[in-house]
């Protein structure tokens, strides 16, 4: 189970986080963000993507949108989103429920910069109805990732 992995991870590097779950699924930021009581920019959406040969997770805020020009200049390459089963055979999560926390596969995580406009944000954690709040500078040092700037923020 997904979320179990997520568990093991935190257990190891945050056991002071816990992880949230609820009733109704939290799949799409807007469905979380309702969940989560909070807005929607504040949702960590974790985007799987393919770079010529390199799978690869883009942490955003739930309101942000990719720059296909930023990630070329950034990251060398056209980004392609994951399929589906690509995703879940990759990550060890469901589409809905991607987070860079307990993958099945250790990949590059990267955070866009778009996160660091909130104290806390609130990424999946495995499943599509749960997730975990947490600052962005930690979820960045956790899993690892690098601070990149490759997304445009919807206008207030």
């Amino acid at each position: 189970m997904s979320v179990e992995t997520v568990r093991a991870f935190l257990a190891a590097h945050a056991p002071d986080l816990d992880i949230v779950e609820l009733d109704a699924s939290t799949a799409t930021v807007e469905m979380a963000a309702r969940g989560h009581q909070v807005a929607p920019a504040q949702i960590a959406k974790t985007l799987s993507l393919r770079i010529k040969d390199r799978a690869l997770l883009i942490v955003t805020s739930g309101d942000a949108r990719l720059n296909n020009r930023k990630i070329k200049d950034v990251l060398g390459g056209k980004p392609r989103m994951l399929g589906a089963d690509e995703v879940v055979a990759l990550t060890g999560h469901p589409v809905g429920g991607v987070c860079p926390f307990g993958l099945a596969t250790p990949l590059p995580v990267y955070c866009d910069v778009s996160l660091k406009a909130f104290d806390e944000v609130v990424p999946a954690a495995g499943s599509t109805n749960s997730a975990l709040r947490i600052s962005p500078d930690r979820l960045a040092a956790i899993v690892g990732a690098e601070w990149i700037d490759v997304c445009d923020r919807a206008p207030s």
